[in-house]
């Protein structure tokens, strides 16, 4: 005999309201990269955060739903680009100076960029989800922008120039760029999301919302005082919006002067360690400091690594293990780390900062191909297709990209690059089966 469990009538007017949507995992698993985890040993092979079960969650339901028959299966495209990701990880693995070691590198390579991004491709299936998750990323950015900026004010961040201001949210100062990559994110979805609802029927209050949390946002990405994150979000805010309207990008430089004339110049917000931090810019190649000599240098251990081991590299997480038998004399044994919990400690130097230098040594030829024909195949279909939502997909990813020029995975916002891959792998890879009900 069959019995029908009925749902009681508040759980009917919830459902009603609040659909069942794997797209929820996916925002869930934004807004857990805001949970403290405490300060970590960043020499372990391991971590698991709440984010990371909470993205695994996603893809098991995925999974479920694909063998269920409740979702359409992936675009060949894209399966074939996420497959040769695979491939590169599994014959790097394999002929890796350590596969023991190795094996844990090839999963954490399998999560971030091939498990959770189809995962969100997937679920993702209209405008609504997409607002969703970008959601996500804006409102994890101003949870950590208001922990940033009050700890910027108060002078209970981590040291900077010998003085506890550096903004670094919930992430501690063993992860110091976590904040201002959640910033940056949220900065740019916020941006993206108000761009979309400048078209005809578009939602005004959410519009003035989203333009109000991108101001706030660029004083806790000013005073998390990284280099790396102010240029990738000026490129990717520069990419999106050309992509919108040329018009309204000149007027957005405009605007965006003014208001650090006025910030820094006026008020003078972060105005000393701002300034300074902008002048070192344009001294990299001229006039280096020790973080950016350091950087070159681990450019370079990274080509040595792959001249030994061409085709496969030397498997994942082997960088770490060669980097001191092929590093130049003067790298550094590690950079300074310092805040009111962990006090001064020397954090080490354990991949090259550069996300392609890192694959080159670790995955070879073969890894880099099969990465760059995923970026690009993603970066070409979304700047041919993004509109509404779409654009600020385009503008997460622009970012991931350019940041991959001087940083690397690893730390606790990982995850969070794949939730973006997977943004933009629906913006490239639309599919018939997308739903786009208002034509965004």
């Amino acid at each position: 005999m069959a019995i029908a469990l009925q749902l009681p009538y508040p759980a009917k007017r919830l459902a009603a309201i609040v659909p069942p949507r794997p797209s929820w995992l996916a925002a869930a698993t934004v807004l857990l990269v805001c949970v403290p985890t405490g300060e970590k040993d960043v020499t372990a092979s391991v971590h698991v955060t709440p984010a990371d079960l909470a993205s695994l969650a996603l893809v098991g339901l995925i999974a479920l739903d694909l063998l269920r028959g409740r979702l359409p299966r992936l675009d060949p495209a894209a399966c074939a680009l996420l497959g040769g990701v695979v491939l590169a990880a599994a014959l790097a693995t394999v002929h890796s100076i350590d596969p023991a070691s190795s094996s844990t590198g090839f999963v954490r390579l399998v999560q971030i960029f091939v498990l959770v991004p189809a995962a969100v491709l997937l679920a993702v299936r209209d405008t609504r989800d997409r607002r969703l998750v970008l959601g996500s990323f804006v409102l994890a950015a101003l949870i950590e922008g208001a922990v940033g900026a009050n700890q910027y004010l108060t002078r209970t961040g981590a040291s900077y120039t010998g003085q506890p201001i550096r903004a670094i949210g919930t992430f501690g100062a063993l992860d110091v760029m976590a904040m201002s990559t959640v910033v940056s994110y949220g900065l740019l979805a916020a941006l993206g999301l108000a761009l979309a609802e400048r078209r005809p029927g578009g939602s005004r209050w959410l519009r003035r919302a989203m333009w109000a949390s991108a101001a706030f946002l660029a004083f806790p990405l000013a005073v998390s005082f990284s280099r790396g994150s102010w240029i990738a979000t000026a490129v990717a805010a520069s990419v999106l919006l050309l992509r919108a309207d040329a018009r309204l990008a000149v007027r957005g430089v405009l605007v965006g002067a003014a208001a650090a004339v006025v910030l820094v110049g006026g008020l003078g917000l972060g105005a000393s360690g701002v300034t300074e931090r902008l002048s070192s810019i344009g001294s990299v190649s001229a006039a280096p400091d020790q973080s950016v000599s350091d950087r070159y240098d681990l450019w370079a251990t990274a080509g040595r690594i792959w001249q030994d081991h061409p085709m496969t590299g030397a498997g994942p997480k082997a960088f770490q293990q060669l980097r001191d038998s092929h590093a130049p004399l003067r790298l550094s044994s590690g950079s300074d780390a310092a805040d009111a919990t962990i006090g001064f400690q020397r954090e080490p130097l354990l991949s090259p900062h550069n996300m392609y230098f890192l694959v080159l040594s670790e995955q070879g030829l073969i890894g880099v191909v099969a990465y760059l024909a995923l970026f690009l195949a993603l970066l070409t279909g979304c700047l041919r297709r993004a509109t509404g939502p779409g654009l600020a997909a385009l503008a997460l990813l622009c970012w991931v990209l350019w940041d991959f020029l001087y940083a690397d995975i690893g730390g606790t916002t990982t995850v969070l690059t794949s939730v973006v891959l997977g943004l933009a792998a629906r913006t490239a890879f639309p599919g018939p089966d997308s739903r786009e009900a208002d034509g965004a």
